[in-house]
Protein backbone atom coordinates (compact mmCIF):
# COMPACT_ATOMS: atom_id res chain seq x y z
CA UNK A 1 0.00 0.00 0.00
CA UNK A 2 1.37 3.40 -0.90
CA UNK A 3 1.67 6.13 1.69
CA UNK A 4 -1.03 8.16 -0.09
CA UNK A 5 -3.42 5.21 -0.09
CA UNK A 6 -2.70 4.57 3.59
CA UNK A 7 -3.43 8.20 4.50
CA UNK A 8 -6.64 8.12 2.46
CA UNK A 9 -7.74 4.97 4.30
CA UNK A 10 -6.99 6.63 7.64
CA UNK A 11 -9.05 9.66 6.59
CA UNK A 12 -11.92 7.37 5.62
CA UNK A 13 -11.75 5.66 9.02
CA UNK A 14 -11.66 9.04 10.76
CA UNK A 15 -14.75 10.20 8.86
CA UNK A 16 -16.55 6.93 9.65
CA UNK A 17 -15.78 7.35 13.34
CA UNK A 18 -17.01 10.96 13.21
CA UNK A 19 -20.33 9.75 11.85
CA UNK A 20 -20.54 7.00 14.45
CA UNK A 21 -19.80 9.44 17.29
CA UNK A 22 -22.48 11.86 16.07
CA UNK A 23 -25.02 9.05 15.80
CA UNK A 24 -24.06 7.66 19.23
CA UNK A 25 -24.44 11.06 20.87
CA UNK A 26 -28.03 11.22 19.59
CA UNK A 27 -28.82 7.70 20.84
CA UNK A 28 -29.78 7.49 24.51
CA UNK A 29 -28.71 3.84 24.79
CA UNK A 30 -25.03 4.44 24.05
CA UNK A 31 -22.82 4.89 27.08
CA UNK A 32 -20.56 7.88 27.57
CA UNK A 33 -17.66 5.45 27.94
CA UNK A 34 -18.28 4.03 24.45
CA UNK A 35 -18.46 7.53 22.98
CA UNK A 36 -15.24 8.53 24.74
CA UNK A 37 -13.47 5.45 23.34
CA UNK A 38 -14.57 6.32 19.80
CA UNK A 39 -13.31 9.87 20.29
CA UNK A 40 -9.94 8.52 21.47
CA UNK A 41 -9.75 6.34 18.36
CA UNK A 42 -10.52 9.38 16.22
CA UNK A 43 -7.74 11.34 17.91
CA UNK A 44 -5.22 8.51 17.42
CA UNK A 45 -6.11 8.34 13.72
CA UNK A 46 -5.87 12.10 13.35
CA UNK A 47 -2.44 12.11 14.99
CA UNK A 48 -1.32 9.28 12.69
CA UNK A 49 -2.50 11.22 9.63
CA UNK A 50 -0.65 14.31 10.83
CA UNK A 51 2.51 12.30 11.53
CA UNK A 52 2.47 10.61 8.13
CA UNK A 53 1.68 13.85 6.34
CA UNK A 54 4.86 15.56 7.51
Amino acid sequence: MTMTAHIQELRRKHQDLSSRVEQAQRSPGVSDLDIAEMKKQKLRIKEEIRRLGN
